[in-house]
């Protein structure tokens, strides 16, 4: 252990472990098996990167994310460490040297994409090497009933068959119980040691808003952080583009991603998210796994996610670096409807459809709870949680209820006497009584619940439909255009055997209010430290620009702020600070001196 915390000190610039990594470190680094469950942001790489400096020879990860590879290897070489990787974006003669260095012992780490892993040329190259350890990242991907199957991955059995010696550490942030279990038969690790950290990003707050005017909820949820860095998430490329160019047109430098975009504008676009500060990305879910940008402020979803993994990935890419960050998301009953016909639609067999419907049920059932959002989340994965965290908006602003009884038995009759054909929208203007050209073509102005919800306005009953369909009272009829339709529960609530209790809708917060919300406890810096930081920021995008690499491989924000507050005259003094290596203090440590001698001037 003295050895590993003298390598963290000396070459990452850390004084101490986090959490089980140190534990992790000694295990791998001694050769055993390590199956390792780390929330995003809770220092997973750390867990192979230090055994693989500890231990002979090259230590092997195995990555499906090309991105992912290229920040990794950059940040480690900032650090003086030996690191390559191997995947579709280097041309042959790139590809080439890699490979000879590999096979030259001249390589402490070698990222490796799974299908050039298991090529017969890549192979024999191993069989020649001096193996350290193999570091399979996004373990995840090995189960076919996960969120993200790969089928690459499930061949991976091989490294324990072939090189039964070298130790193994698998790594993901997103595994039910089911999925570790899969996890653990797949790559035949059942005699690995489990490390299950608490999947809790406390720095993070979650928000979930009933969708109104979505892009108007989007643009007062940002007014307050401008100058930050977020993604914004949409179910369809067309409203990816709408959502960028909406936010341009309001002063903030948004920049469409999804798959339908040409490979270079996309490529570009990816760049610039990750080498300047305060850019916004609209994308699809085909942007964001393995972007590694510590610096993250927050995650909008302006579409429901398609299931509770795939919600704590995506919000899990904020905040990476420890500082407070926003998971925000806009949600309503149309989603739902939306993604249920997606799965009813796919190609999928029944097996796996039901599979979906569960895990998207979990996910409505967590947008509409009147709980700790952060217990709903956790209890997911299998933690629990006391609740009251404090960081989500029902724990913030605790929501009123009411009893919603007579309300839902009048919704319930309605679409019952309207032949359960029709969506939420057409069996409220029933019950508002409205006088629509639908209504008078059905002549459901005859009907004994036309208007008797009037005491309701179209949002209220619109809380009522999304927490019945939630709550199993109705559902929706995928095959039947979104109509709504009463289930084996219905019953008992229409008969008055049961009562319902309904979250009220939320007003909005005041200004004043959702500006202290958004700088909730961030760190703390006087004008003449922010000054000091705003320095360092300065002389780290032109040192990034210079090296054309991103900013936070140099230094991270936290770095930067810990150094600004302390102030170091002298290079002993600036290696104290926490993410101040060896490597970086002899590369840097003049010239950040020198910017803080600059920002006093």
């Amino acid at each position: 252990m003295q050895a590993a915390l003298d390598t963290l000190r000396h070459v990452f610039g850390y004084d101490a472990f986090r959490g089980a990594q140190g534990e992790i470190v000694a295990h791998v680094a001694g050769g055993g098996d390590a199956l390792v469950l780390m929330p995003t942001g809770g220092g997973k790489s750390l867990c192979y990167q230090l055994p693989a400096l500890l231990r002979e020879g090259t230590a092997i990860v195995v990555s499906p994310l090309i991105a992912l590879m290229q920040d990794q290897v950059e940040a480690l070489r900032q650090l003086g460490v030996r690191a390559a990787f191997l995947n579709s974006s280097l041309d042959a003669g790139a590809a080439l040297a890699v490979e000879r260095a590999f096979s030259a012992g001249e390589l402490d780490l070698l990222y490796v994409a799974p299908e050039r892993l298991l090529t017969p040329r890549f192979l024999s190259l191993m069989d020649q090497a001096r193996l350290a350890l193999f570091a399979i990242d996004e373990a995840h991907c090995v189960s076919q009933w996960g969120h993200d199957f790969r089928p690459e991955y499930r061949q991976l059995t091989l490294l324990h068959e072939r090189w039964p010696d070298v130790p193994r550490i698998a790594l993901t942030a997103t595994a039910d119980a089911p999925t570790r279990r899969e996890i653990v038969e797949r790559l035949k690790l059942e005699e690995a040691q489990e490390f299950v950290s608490s999947f809790d990003r406390r720095n993070i707050t979650y928000t979930v808003v009933a969708k109104q005017e979505a892009r108007r909820q989007l643009l007062e949820f940002l007014s307050s952080r401008r100058g930050q860095s977020g993604i914004v998430y949409c179910l369809s490329r067309r409203k990816v583009e709408q959502t960028a160019e909406a936010l341009s047109e309001k002063g903030i430098v948004a920049l469409p991603y999804h798959a339908g975009l040409d490979s270079q504008v996309r490529a570009e676009h990816q760049r610039r998210f990750l080498r300047e500060d305060g850019i916004v990305m609209c994308a699809t879910i085909a942007f964001g796994m393995g972007i590694d940008k510590p610096d993250v402020r927050f995650v909008a979803h302006l579409d429901l996610p398609k299931s509770m993994e795939g919600y704590y990935q995506e919000t899990g890419r904020a905040g990476r670096d420890g500082d407070p960050a926003d998971a925000w998301m806009s949600y309503g009953l149309g989603d739902a409807v939306l993604l249920q016909r997606m799965i009813e639609e796919g190609d999928s067999g029944e097996d796996r459809k039901r599979l979906e419907r569960r895990k998207l049920d979990a996910l409505i059932g967590f947008c509409e709870s009147t709980s700790c959002r952060r217990q709903s989340l956790l209890g997911y994965f299998g933690e629990s949680h006391p609740g009251a965290c404090g960081r989500c908006d029902n724990c913030i602003s605790p929501p009123q209820s009411w009893d919603g009884t007579v309300a839902a038995q009048k919704a319930l009759s309605c679409v019952y006497r309207t032949g359960q054909r029709f969506g939420a929208a057409h069996v409220i203007d029933v019950l508002r009584g409205a006088e629509t050209q639908k209504i008078q073509q059905f002549g459901h102005e005859r009907l004994s619940t036309y208007g008797v919800g009037k005491d309701l306005d179209a949002k209220q009953w619109r809380s009522v439909m999304r927490q019945l369909v939630a709550g199993g009272w109705l559902q929706v009829d995928v095959e039947g255009h979104g109509a709504l339709r009463l289930t084996s529960e219905s019953a008992a609530l229409l008969k008055g055997e049961r009562t319902l209790t309904l979250r009220a809708e939320a007003e909005r917060l005041p200004k004043a209010r959702r500006e202290a919300r958004a700088s909730q406890g961030t760190a703390a810096m006087d004008d003449e430290a922010t000054v000091r930081f705003d320095a360092l920021r300065a002389w780290r995008a032109s040192v990034a620009r210079e090296q054309n690499v991103p900013a936070y491989v140099i230094f991270h924000d936290a770095t930067l702020r810990q150094i600004a507050l302390a102030e170091p005259t002298d290079l002993d003094a600036l290696a104290t600070i926490s993410g101040v290596g060896a490597t970086k203090l002899e590369r840097y440590g003049s010239a950040v001196l020198e910017a803080l001698s600059s920002a006093e001037a």
